[in-house]
């Protein structure tokens, strides 16, 4: 091969090599497929497990996480060091002022629990798993006599007391029979605000979005997810995610005896149709 015809061919490859990394590409993570240790590795086994979906709880930067709490399991009074949200996927959770009468939240419930607001947190099922996710790391347990206010206050909203919006209310909504709640952030242009997303029993569509942020977490019921890229599928349950940073359309599938329920975390609008 001529010294013109190398040099062509190797621009040609590196000018591939780049569109293919320009290409958006979706992470999946299946419930089944996470590393499992301790929320709080001072405890032992005595904490709740905790297994990353994204990003990385040890470290200074946005995370989302699973985590399990055993029967009848009871914290004591702590804080923590930054805020969290926490949405259960199965189980009956309490997370409140350590004198605080139990309130029990069953699946599609939603709190938020300011950084160095005093609390403890109670688990009242067999099974019990929660999504938790924070902004900023790393995730870090204290003891209550280092409780600070921060400004923010605690929220705890049952899923009963959800407010949710059909297609004839959201312009993001397209599909028959898909509805959504707005849980926090705000709807502006570039930022962050995260959502619960119910999907009908036999629904076949996708999410468009270009976001440069797309998560999205199943929180109640299966999806047969399909990447729009690769053509490979996969069925993801409870507790699994996906995302995209990108233009980029998930496609995925509801069985005909399910209903779905999936959290949405993005900096930018998305499209169910």
């Amino acid at each position: 091969m001529s010294i013109i015809k190398t040099a062509t061919f190797a621009a040609g490859c590196l000018l591939a090599s780049q569109v293919m990394a320009a290409q958006p590409v979706a992470e999946i993570v299946s419930a089944d497929e996470v590393d499992w240790g301790y929320l709080n590795p001072l405890r032992g086994d005595a904490s709740p497990g905790a297994a990353d979906l994204w990003g990385d709880r040890t470290k200074d930067g946005p995370t989302g996480m699973l985590v399990k709490f055993n029967a009848g399991f009871s914290s004591p009074p702590h804080i923590h060091n930054i805020t969290y949200k926490g949405i259960v996927i199965e189980g009956l959770m309490h997370n409140d002022d350590p004198d605080a009468a139990e309130m029990w939240l069953p699946t599609g419930s939603y709190w938020k629990q300011p950084a160095g607001e005093n609390h403890i947190t109670a688990a009242n099922a067999q099974n019990n798993l929660i999504y938790l996710e924070i902004d900023s790391g790393p995730y870090l347990v204290m003891p209550s006599a280092q409780a600070f206010d921060n400004g923010e206050r605690p929220l705890n909203l049952h899923r009963d007391n959800m407010v949710w919006e059909n297609n004839h209310d959201s312009h993001r909504l397209l599909a028959d029979g898909v509805e959504s709640t707005f849980l926090w952030g705000s709807t502006d242009k570039a930022q962050l605000n995260g959502s619960l997303v119910k999907l009908p029993s036999g629904f076949e569509g996708e999410i468009v979005t270009s976001a440069n942020e797309f998560k999205a977490i199943v929180i109640q019921g299966k999806i047969a997810y399909q990447d729009s890229q690769t053509n490979m599928g996969k069925a993801l349950s409870a507790g699994s995610y996906f995302g995209s940073a990108g233009e980029y359309h998930h496609l995925f599938s509801v069985a005909d005896s399910d209903e779905v329920i999936l959290y949405i975390r993005t900096n930018d609008t998305y499209t169910i149709r």
